[in-house]
């Protein structure tokens, strides 16, 4: 089994090295995340531990650089006890565990046999229509190949959009999916939303895919309909 370890403090490189090649795994290591992403994506490693700060590009920087090329080895993220964004980064990012330092030692390799246990994940599935894409993991949208640029509420909006495509979706169901019991059902924010959509995915690519269905809701045409008579 070869991991690699990713630290920039030489110091926590030499105890993890050790304490890991004692469990008798192979280990290389970088201080560098180029150099870490570039190791990475050349080479099967059966885990990472990957140092959420380091200089130039980050861990988190490193675990998407990582999933955006389609390498789904498991990822281990250390990151410091107060860290609690840097944690969620890493995670939304496609990081699979993490633990803040400073750690036990027994815990570190108790995990990495865990991740190893479960192996490099299945890509998650890639959300299309025609040539519109999304994918959850990375949270990367893309039209014709372009990368689309989308806030949160529009990311998750899209995406359910997506999973439910060529479904009408009622405001109450849309509201009960992306925002919170508390959002007015009379507010016009999904309005708001499905417009700011339409600027973005449908009037560059000169599209009509995100479309009001009167009295009903909104819906994601699929790219196989039959021109609408709604809009």
């Amino acid at each position: 089994m070869r991991l690699l370890v990713v630290e920039d403090d030489p110091r926590m490189v030499t105890l993890l090295t050790r304490v890991l090649e004692e469990d008798g795994y192979a280990v290389d290591s970088t201080g560098d995340g180029q150099d870490a992403l570039w190791l990475a994506t050349e080479h099967d490693y059966d885990a990472v531990v990957l140092d959420g700060m380091l200089p130039g590009l980050d861990g988190v920087d490193v675990v998407r650089g990582l999933r955006d090329a389609g390498r789904w080895t498991p990822v281990l993220l250390l990151t410091a006890r107060s860290g609690f964004e840097d944690r969620v980064a890493g995670l939304d990012a496609g990081a699979d565990d993490y633990l803040a330092k400073p750690f036990n030692y027994g815990e570190l390799a108790a995990r990495i046999r865990a991740l190893i246990r479960r192996g490099a994940s299945a890509r998650p599935a890639v959300l299309r229509n025609g040539d519109l894409h999304l994918d959850p993991a990375s949270r990367r949208v893309t039209r014709a190949g372009d990368r689309i640029e989308l806030t949160t509420k529009e990311f998750a909006l899209l995406e359910l959009m997506l999973r439910h495509r060529g479904d009408v979706l009622s405001r109450t169901f849309i509201f009960d999916h992306v925002w919170d019991f508390a959002f007015d059902p009379a507010s016009n924010v999904i309005d708001q939303y499905i417009a700011s959509l339409r600027r973005k995915l449908d009037r560059p690519y000169q599209r009509d895919d995100v479309q009001t269905i009167r009295g009903a809701g909104y819906r994601l045409r699929r790219i196989d309909d039959a021109p609408p008579d709604e809009g």
